[in-house]
């Protein structure tokens, strides 16, 4: 029977264990050190990049270095003031309130979170009609740690609110390459090192992908061969999942292809791609788009999104 990896347990526990994003990291040891050393909480944080880098698990990092609790929710769940009001009126001294998406948050609840995250107290509504009032409760001093995917969609007030914001860049293949051996030696997989390798470069720069591909080639050893990952097994699953070495799958392909085929390279808006490949909008922005724009297959103009030379050259020899 294949292993199944938990991610609780491959999960980091502390800094020294995270892997990548220094700048970030050395900026926190000296912010986890003086919240310490004061004995007051962090300043509130904001975490930005694209999805699967690391955010959600440094949150919880920053929580377990402090010895304080995590509460977690993200954007699109906080649907009524009233639930912003419940969070905020059950933390604790010092506590990490986590708020995925933060982009996603409604004005109304934005509102609420200003003074919270600059008075500590929060103003509650009672009674409505001529006799409505608003009575001013005290919070709980508590860090609140933001996380977005679309830094350019959260307004300055909120932003402004944030002591330190800090961007999370794609890792190499190295680092990803040792996130990987680290998620092996936890469950016990036996691996060849060139097998690995041959994951992170394919893992887009993004840690998750890169154990989301781990996972799928553990499938296939386990099916084809005795359970170790070799790079013969490693290679027979990335054909069968149409992962290429530069790391691109089917759509990545098809969304360069209908730029190139049907746009003559662009620029096209952002809708009519998406009308012409069937993905959410969203998706094709925040998830396929950053990736083709770091290695320079695609370019995005205020007429909409173009592919280079370096993209047609892929694409003929693909």
């Amino acid at each position: 029977m294949g292993k199944r990896l938990s991610i609780e347990k491959i999960r980091p526990r502390n800094l020294s264990e995270f892997v990548g994003q220094d700048k970030v990291k050395d900026n926190l040891r000296i912010m986890l050190e003086a919240s310490k050393k004061g004995g007051s909480p962090m300043d509130h944080i904001l975490l930005y990049g694209p999805p699967g880098l690391g955010k959600t698990t440094l949150a919880h990092i920053i929580a377990r270095e402090l010895e304080v609790n995590i509460k977690m929710t993200s954007g699109p769940a906080i649907e009524r003031v009233g639930d912003l009001a419940s969070i905020l009126t059950s933390l604790s001294e010092g506590d990490i309130f986590f708020i995925d998406e933060i982009h996603r948050l409604s004005k109304p609840c934005e509102e609420v979170l200003y003074p919270a995250m600059e008075e500590y107290c929060i103003d509650v509504g009672i009674g409505k009609g001529a006799g409505a009032r608003a009575i001013r409760l005290s919070l709980s001093p508590f860090t609140v740690i933001g996380s977005t995917t679309r830094l350019s969609l959260l307004g300055s007030p909120l932003r402004e609110r944030f002591g330190a914001i800090f961007r999370f860049d794609f890792y190499k293949e190295d680092e990803i390459f040792l996130i990987l051996r680290r998620v092996c030696e936890i469950h016990g997989i036996d691996y060849e090192d060139e097998a690995l390798m041959e994951v992170a470069r394919r893992s887009r720069g993004t840690p998750r992908v890169g154990i989301r591909l781990l996972r799928r080639a553990l499938d296939f050893s386990c099916v084809i061969s005795d359970g170790r990952i070799d790079k013969k097994t490693l290679l027979s699953a990335m054909d069968k999942l149409g992962v290429d070495e530069l790391g691109l799958d089917d759509f990545d392909r098809t969304l360069l292809k209908v730029i190139d085929e049907k746009f003559g390279g662009g620029p096209v808006g952002l809708d009519t791609l998406s009308a012409c490949t069937g993905e959410d909008p969203d998706t094709i922005m925040d998830v396929y788009e950053p990736y083709l724009i770091k290695i320079g297959f695609v370019e995005r103009t205020p007429k909409g999104r173009v592919i280079t030379d370096r993209a047609r050259e892929y694409l003929r020899g693909s």
